[in-house]
């Protein structure tokens, strides 16, 4: 008799928790979209893996090609490429599902930064939000770890090309990094380095289902429970999800991406020109172009500054911007919760802070690509070196400085509005002949004041 009061107490328990969630209320901001856009790609890129692990080979067996690409008849690569090739020309809809998995996968990662940038910029990381926002974060970072895996599974020359400097980063770093090489390609690079990296690409893709299931169960549990339309949300979440999923599919039909028939198999001896990363793991490479060549002998070892001080400040970078909610609050002492956001301007020292590192991320972004700029530009590589190396310290500082500027300049209007009333462009001209502009008090236009002047200029 308890067996069927306990099951009767739990169907009561999860009836309960759906009629709350039936009417909890989900902000219907814009930019919101920035994480739906995340998870729906994600699911792209979930469905259309997929379907790729059914015809994908991460064997490193050498064979010879005889699929219907005809360029590369005869050419000995592993199975991997092969098996590529073959998803790529010979398996019906192969092309489109191989990019749709591409497209995807920038798509998912551009969303979650616009997605952080715009938690940054409104405060929305503060209490009772720091754990959403550590886990988007730490879900960013495992996102740049299944792109990597999973740039080096075609086997192709522009990712033999990666894992060659993959190679040289370990290899160059002390104590542990010839180690992780050995262990990352089974032995002397090239080795088999699939047999380690598409376990991990799968791996870190169930990691990442994780973090979503967290952050989808975070928004629902920090919702108030007011009435709202059920059905109207579950229509827009789902109009949404198919209209990002035929975007999707019009690119992957549309745009060429990864065209990996063009480099041919890889090869340690050969590297193709103009290679780069993918744009979102591009920051490391241009954090190495941009490291000077300094080298140090010191308890028997050389250590590198070229190599070692990329890899401090690009994991310095990252640490900060995880914890920035906890470092933030332990130096303005705030320990209030902050249910409502706030606009840029609000918080001028914040939004400078947020630009300058904008600033210092973009730089070492762009750096990657300095060997193909440089021509661009008709300058030499070690002239446009030179310029990102110098835009690196300035920059950051000049955004700041000028984005705490403009902030403080909009608040003082404001401010001036909300004591002074905001000008109507009326003009009337006195008897004496002096022209005036007319004033209207701000309740009138109560959109022009925001939180911060309103507090300023003691109005409710």
């Amino acid at each position: 008799m308890r067996t069927p009061r306990f099951r009767l107490a739990q169907v009561g328990e999860r009836s309960a928790w759906l009629d709350a969630l039936r009417v909890r209320i989900f902000p219907d901001r814009w930019s919101s979209l920035f994480g739906q856009i995340s998870l729906y790609s994600f699911v792209a890129v979930l469905l259309s893996g997929v379907v790729l692990m059914f015809f994908y080979d991460p064997s490193a067996t050498v064979v010879s090609y005889d699929g219907s690409y005809g360029p590369l008849h005869g050419v000995r690569m592993s199975k991997a490429l092969e098996s590529t090739l073959h998803i790529s020309f010979d398996v019906q809809g192969g092309m489109l599902v191989r990019q749709l998995h591409h497209w995807a996968a920038l798509v998912m990662m551009a969303a979650l930064m616009l997605l952080l940038l715009r938690l940054f910029f409104v405060g929305a990381y503060r209490k009772p939000r720091e754990k959403t926002w550590l886990t988007i974060v730490t879900l960013l970072l495992v996102a740049m770890g299944i792109g990597l895996t999973g740039s080096a599974l075609p086997d192709d020359l522009l990712s033999g090309s990666s894992m060659a400097i993959l190679d040289g980063v370990l290899a160059a770093t002390p104590l542990v990094g010839p180690l992780a090489s050995r262990l990352l390609f089974g032995g002397p690079f090239p080795g088999d380095v699939n047999a380690v990296l598409y376990p991990a690409h799968i791996g870190l893709s169930v990691v990442a289902i994780g973090l979503f299931a967290l952050l989808i169960r975070q928004a629902v549990k920090r919702r108030h429970v007011v009435a709202a339309s059920w059905r109207r949300l579950t229509a827009k979440r789902v109009g949404t999800f198919f209209a990002t999923l035929g975007v999707l599919v019009l690119m992957a039909g549309t745009l060429t991406i990864n065209p990996i028939w063009l480099f041919g198999p890889a090869d340690p001896a050969s590297s193709t020109a103009g290679a780069s990363p993918s744009w979102y793991l591009a920051v490391l490479d241009g954090a190495l172009r941009l490291a000077p060549g300094w080298e140090v002998e010191w308890l028997g070892r050389t250590w590198s500054v070229a190599i070692l001080a990329p890899l401090a400040v690009i994991t310095l970078f990252f640490a900060v911007l995880a914890l920035y909610p906890y470092l933030e609050r332990l130096f303005t002492k705030d320990r209030k919760e902050h249910l409502e956001v706030e606009r840029f301007r609000d918080n001028p020292r914040r939004s400078g802070i947020g630009v300058a590192g904008m600033a210092f991320y973009g730089v070492l972004w762009a750096a990657a690509g300095s060997n193909t700029l440089a021509p661009a530009f008709g300058v030499t590589v070690e002239g446009m070196m030179f310029a990102f190396q110098l835009l690196l310290v300035v920059g950051p500082v000049v955004g700041f400085l000028v984005t705490q500027y403009v902030c403080l300049g909009l608040l003082r209007r404001e401010q001036d509005d909300a004591l002074h009333g905001y000008e109507t462009g009326i003009i009337i001209r006195s008897p004496e002949g002096g022209y005036t502009e007319v004033h209207a008090p701000v309740e009138r236009k109560p959109e022009l004041v925001g939180t911060k002047v309103r507090e300023l200029s003691g109005r409710p």
